[in-house]
Order: C-alpha cells, then sequence, then structure tokens
C-alpha cells in the first residue's frame, strides 16, 4: 500500500514541477514578447489619426431635461454636453503598445485622452440610462442606453437594462423585441473586453426567451 501512495505522490511532485516550469517559460515567452513590441513602438513615426472611430454624440437624440428636478441626472447631463466638444474613441482593450506601434509614441498622449473621454462617457451614460430607466421613463432610458451600445461600451449594466427595455418596457410585440436584440448580437461579438462572454450569454438568453 505503501509504494502505490509514494509512487503517486512522486508523479504529482513531477507534473507540478513540470507545469510550473511551463508557466514559468511562458511567462518568460510573454515579457520578451512585450519588450520586443516596445523596443519597435519606440521607432515609429508619428501617423495621422485621421482614420479613428471617432464618437459623435447626437445632442439632439438624447432625452435632456427628461428629469429637471434630478441633480444626477442634471450633472450626467452636462457631463455628455461637455464631452461632445471632445474627441472621444473606443480603445477599450487595445494596449498602449499596439497604440504605439500603429500610431506611433508621439501619439500616445492624445490617444490616451480619447479613450478616457470614452470611458467617462460609457460610465455617465450608464448612471444616466440607469436613473432614467429607475423611475419609469423607459423610452428616454432606451434613448441613452441605446447610444451607448452602440458605441461599444462593455458596461454590463448598459446592456442587462436596455435589452429589458426591448423586451419588457416599450410595448414591443415579441417578434419585433426579438429581432431587435438579434440585431446587437454582432455589436457584443465585436467587444474587446472581459465582459463580452457574460454581456453576449444575457443578450442571447433574452433572444430565446
Amino acid at each position: 500500500m505503501f509504494m502505490p501512495l509514494f509512487t503517486t505522490f512522486i508523479i504529482f511532485i513531477a507534473f507540478l514541477h513540470l507545469m510550473i516550469r511551463r508557466s514559468d517559460q511562458a511567462k518568460k515567452d510573454a515579457d520578451a514578447e512585450f519588450f520586443r513590441k516596445e523596443h519597435e513602438a519606440s521607432f515609429v513615426r508619428k501617423k495621422s489619426l485621421d482614420d479613428l472611430d471617432y464618437i459623435v454624440v447626437p445632442l439632439d437624440e438624447l432625452p435632456f431635461g427628461a428629469m429637471p428636478g434630478d441633480p444626477e441626472v442634471i450633472h450626467a447631463e452636462n457631463t455628455v454636453k461637455k464631452l461632445a466638444d471632445k474627441k472621444i474613441v473606443n480603445l477599450t482593450g487595445i494596449s498602449n503598445t499596439d497604440l504605439k506601434l500603429k500610431y506611433g509614441t508621439a501619439n500616445i498622449t492624445p490617444l490616451t485622452e480619447y479613450d478616457t473621454n470614452y470611458l467617462e462617457l460609457a460610465r455617465v451614460l450608464n448612471k444616466w440610462g440607469k436613473a432614467l430607466y429607475q423611475s419609469g421613463r423607459y423610452t428616454e432610458a432606451a434613448q441613452v442606453l441605446s447610444f451607448a451600445v452602440h458605441t461599444g461600451s462593455d458596461v454590463t449594466q448598459t446592456w442587462h437594462l436596455y435589452t429589458d427595455c426591448l423586451r419588457l418596457h416599450l410595448g414591443l410585440d415579441p417578434e419585433e423585441s426579438a429581432l431587435k436584440l438579434r440585431a446587437l448580437i454582432p455589436i457584443a461579438e465585436s467587444l474587446n473586453a472581459l465582459s463580452k462572454d457574460a454581456i453576449l450569454k444575457e443578450l442571447e438568453e433574452k433572444t430565446r426567451s
């Protein structure tokens, strides 16, 4: 009885050692690739940013003034208006190294600014849409949340609330609701974020129900 247990223990230790070595090697390879790309990026000349997918805030299509007595909503509205005057680009999931390789190291500051503007926009649209949703203003909530979703927001609550609007609160018949939900699947599939799988799973479940 002793020998088989001892042998199993030795095999386990050997296997564990092998896995640790492989993990260490994978980390070394990843680090080497990172430094190689960083070195390469340092020689990339500044390129035009004209081909970026700039987000335009449709001020005339958003429900400003729907909750005039709510300070949180008013703050959200004012933030969106301020962001509308700035350059906004969704760069979620793209590393600084990859951005420098594509557009040049000299552009990393404006690119970071554009991405920061987007993160703020996605955050405040979610807050605004949530407040409208919770107050029962579903049509207005859907306008805000729809815009957020179509910019590629990876905020799971934004998707949850918007798809609930489509399913339950806009007076759509089941066929029309399912059609609109299915139309969102390509957008969810294009997300470059950790929340992608969760968003897709909920969206597909709601499409089937």
